[in-house]
C-alpha cells in the first residue's frame, strides 16, 4: 500500500510525496493533475531510458493528450546549459505551452535539468519527479532546488521552482549497479548526521538488510530520511539559513568532484566531503576522537571511500573558495556540534580545511 507526505511551502501545501513499491498507481495520481487534456513530455536520460522508458510510455498511452520522451545522454558531464537548450528545442518541435507537463524520468542529474527547464521554459511550465535512484529518492527530488553545472562549476545556474509532484517507486532501486546504490547512501547518511542521532543510529543498526536492498527497509529508510528533509526545506525553502545544512559534506566534495572531472560520483565525493567535516568538527573540539572515528568508518560497509590518492590539496582548497557557498570572503561552512546536530560556521580557515584534506589524502609509505 502507498503513503504519502506532503510538503509545504510559506506554511500552505505545496505538493505530496508518494511513496510506493511499482508504478501502478503512477496514472492514478497523474490523472489528479488533468493529462488528459495536456500534453506530457518524459525527460530521461539514455540509460534510465533503456530501463523505464517503454514501461512509463506504456501507462501513459491513451491517458494523455500526447505523450513524447526526449532522452539526453547519461552522465553529470551533460548537466549543462547546452542539454537544456536541446530540451528547449524538443518542446518547442513538439509544440508545448504553459498549461502542458515534463516528467523527470531518472536520478539527479535529469531531476536538476528537468527541473531547471521547467522553471525557465516559458517562464514556468509544471513538472514532476519521478526519481529512480537512491541519491534522487533521499534527497535531491525533494525541495524545489533546480540548476545545471556550468564550465564544471556545481550547479552555479539554477532555480528554485517546486514539482507538482514526487512518485518513488523504490523497486527501480534493485536495477542500480552497487556503485550508484551507494552513492545515494552518502546523502542518507548526511540527514541522521545533521539532524537526526536516532536515525543515525537506526542506519547503524538495519546495515545488513540495507546492503541486501530489502524492499521494506529501504521503503522505511527513503521515508524517514524524506522527512528529515521535508523538515529542512519546509522551514527554509530558499536557503536563507537552516537549509545550508544540507550542504554538509558538498563544500569540498564538490571541489573533489571537480577536481576529479567528475570521474567519480557525487555520493562519494560527499562522502569524502563529510569525513574531512567531521575532522574539522573534532579539531574544533565539538566531536570527541571516538565519534569522529565512528563517523568516517560507518562509510566503510557502504563502499564508499574515506581517503582518496592522487589529489594536489592546494588545488583542491582553491576550488573550495570558487563554490556556490562561499560568501564575500568566507565560507559557509557545516559542522557538527555532535551527530544529530549541524551548524553553519564562518570560522574555518584556509589551513584547517588543508589540514583536513590532507587527513583523507592517502599517500603510500614509500619505505613500506
Amino acid at each position: 500500500m502507498n503513503s504519502r507526505m506532503n510538503i509545504t511551502c510559506d506554511r500552505k501545501p505545496c505538493y505530496d510525496i508518494v511513496f510506493s513499491a511499482d508504478f501502478d498507481d503512477l496514472i492514478t495520481e497523474l490523472s489528479g493533475f488533468h493529462i488528459a487534456e495536456r500534453k506530457v513530455a518524459v525527460i530521461t536520460d539514455t540509460n534510465v531510458k533503456e530501463l523505464y522508458g517503454e514501461q512509463i510510455m506504456a501507462l501513459l498511452d491513451g491517458n494523455c493528450k500526447k505523450s513524447v520522451l526526449y532522452a539526453f545522454e547519461a552522465g553529470e558531464e551533460h548537466k549543462t546549459l547546452d542539454t537544456v537548450k536541446d530540451i528547449y528545442r524538443f518542446l518547442i518541435e513538439e509544440k508545448f505551452d504553459r498549461k502542458d507537463l515534463l516528467l523527470a524520468l531518472g536520478g539527479g542529474v535529469t531531476g536538476d535539468i528537468t527541473g531547471y527547464t521547467a522553471a525557465t521554459y516559458l517562464r514556468g511550465i509544471d513538472f514532476i519527479q519521478i526519481p529512480t535512484t537512491l541519491l534522487a529518492q533521499a534527497d535531491s527530488s525533494i525541495g524545489g532546488k533546480t540548476g545545471v553545472d556550468f564550465e564544471g562549476y556545481k550547479n552555479m545556474v539554477g532555480a528554485f521552482y517546486m514539482p507538482k509532484l514526487v512518485y518513488m517507486n523504490v523497486s527501480t532501486l534493485k536495477t542500480l549497479s552497487d556503485r550508484q546504490f551507494y552513492s545515494g547512501f552518502a546523502e542518507i547518511m548526511k540527514h541522521g548526521l545533521i539532524k537526526d542521532a536516532f536515525f543515525y543510529e537506526w542506519l547503524l543498526d538495519h546495515m545488513y538488510e540495507i546492503c541486501d536492498r530489502e524492499p521494506e527497509t529501504l521503503l522505511e529508510m527513503v521515508e524517514k530520511s524524506s522527512l528529515i528533509k521535508k523538515l529542512v526545506v519546509e522551514k527554509d525553502p530558499t536557503e536563507k539559513g537552516d537549509r545550508a545544512l544540507l550542504n554538509f559534506g558538498h563544500t569540498i566534495g564538490h571541489a573533489i568532484e571537480k577536481y576529479k572531472n567528475f570521474t567519480m560520483t557525487h555520493g562519494e565525493c560527499v562522502a569524502l566531503g563529510a569525513v574531512a567535516a567531521a575532522f574539522i568538527s573534532w579539531k574544533h573540539e565539538w566531536l570527541s576522537m571516538e565519534e569522529y572515528y565512528e563517523i568516517r568508518d560507518m562509510f566503510v560497509p557502504f563502499n564508499l571511500p574515506i581517503s582518496i590518492e592522487g589529489i594536489d590539496p592546494e588545488e583542491i582548497l582553491r576550488l573550495t573558495r570558487s563554490d556556490k557557498k562561499v560568501e564575500g570572503n568566507h565560507i559557509k561552512f557545516i559542522l557538527l556540534k555532535k551527530v544529530g546536530k549541524a551548524v553553519i560556521d564562518k570560522t574555518v580557515s584556509d589551513q584547517d580545511i588543508l589540514n583536513a584534506l590532507n587527513e583523507i589524502h592517502y599517500v603510500e609509505d614509500p619505505t613500506a
